[in-house]
């Protein structure tokens, strides 16, 4: 039976990645000290979706919740899972995940950011899983209060409170990410302290960056998306395909020099949507690790949006993603004559070997 069980859902675009990339680079250590990570990274992930019941789950995943669930409550000591998407289940599903983890001590950990940041980081997020829609008639929509999805799954005060209310205020914990400029392990230090990782037991190098395209480059994935009708769905076909091959293996190389976010005209507005966020987490009993003044923007500046762009600028990033494509094309062309040249290799090695030994015996 496990001892302590902490549920680290959310927010997405707050720090997730970074956690979840030091996290299982140090899963032996972790689990040599007491903390079990249950079953591998996609094993979250499909647990989550089995979880929510959502429509675009894999259906070749092998891990439900329930299985997940059983391989945490066998082990002694604490146990942690992690999973941006967690935040997003409805309040019966996170009752559903509560429950099947106890009689462990189950602590729910959500990590929170700054609007000014979360806003292009939202949007970027939905055209980078499929989505089509424009940057500005997107805020448009958020303005008009008409886009719930940004207030449920992707920010902290109603993930917080969805589950938090679950668990007693001392196991409930708000873990924020530090402004612009900070270096990138405070956040770790945050959120290892909530979740009980002793200082040193893991090895911060070489963090992985979920890097943010610029704004030609995320407006080029945009016209490809809508372009692309109904060729790869979301979601696991979309990752395997356009995520793997042109998303990550292009875009996110390219020069991304022109940044993108929310344009000062609108910086009124979101600092007084800060204000009410920070109001709303304050009036909440829950553990804080950080300061909640970290969820105030700060160093706002004027940006360039991707509908602002000419067709020319659209055009030149599009030809450099394509000469990108080639080089891609090329990399995967030579690991596939190089791991058949082996195979071969291989193959002829077991064979001469057989004929040797049947030499060998003949004598």
């Amino acid at each position: 039976m496990a001892r302590r069980a902490y549920l680290h859902i959310g927010a997405p675009k707050a720090g997730s990645t970074y956690a979840q990339h030091v996290l299982w680079n140090n899963r032996n250590a972790l689990k040599g000290a007491g903390i079990l990570l249950p079953g591998d990274r996609s094993a979250h992930d499909q647990a989550m979706t089995d979880l929510r019941e959502v429509s675009w789950r894999d259906p070749r995943a092998t891990w439900t919740w329930d299985r997940l669930a059983a391989k945490s409550r066998e082990w002694h000591g604490d146990v942690i899972i992690s999973n941006e998407g967690l935040g997003g289940a409805t309040a019966a599903q996170a009752a559903r995940a509560v429950a099947s983890l106890r009689p462990a001590e189950v602590h729910i950990v959500v990590a929170g950011r700054d609007l000014w940041r979360t806003l292009p980081s939202v949007w970027q997020q939905g055209i980078r899983s499929r989505n089509i829609g424009r940057f500005e008639d997107w805020l448009r929509t958020v303005e008009r209060g008409k886009f719930e999805t940004l207030w449920e799954n992707h920010t902290p005060n109603r993930m917080l409170r969805r589950w938090g209310d679950l668990v007693s205020a001392e196991q409930r914990h708000l873990v924020t990410l530090p402004p612009p400029g900070a270096p990138h392990d405070v956040f770790w230090h945050r959120f290892a302290g909530v979740v009980g990782i002793p200082d040193g037991l893991c090895d911060l190098t070489a963090p992985a960056a979920n890097a943010s395209l610029g704004a030609a480059e995320i407006e080029v994935l945009r016209r490809v998306n809508q372009a692309l009708g109904d060729r790869y769905p979301h979601r696991t076909p979309y990752q395997e395909v356009v995520k793997r091959h042109l998303i990550t293996a292009v875009l996110q190389r390219g020069g991304n020099t022109v940044r993108f976010g929310v344009g000062l005209d609108r910086a009124d507005w979101v600092a007084e949507l800060a204000e009410q966020q920070i109001k709303d987490l304050r009036d909440y009993p829950c553990h804080i690790a950080g300061d909640l003044d970290d969820l105030r923007p700060s160093g706002m500046s004027s940006t360039v949006a991707p509908d602002d762009l000419t067709d020319a600028q659209v055009l030149e990033v599009a030809i450099e993603t394509i000469i990108g494509l080639l080089g891609q094309a090329d990399r995967l062309s030579r690991r596939t004559d190089a791991s058949g040249l082996a195979r071969l290799r291989g193959r002829a090695t077991r064979k001469i070997g057989g004929a040797l030994r049947r030499i060998t015996r003949d004598r």
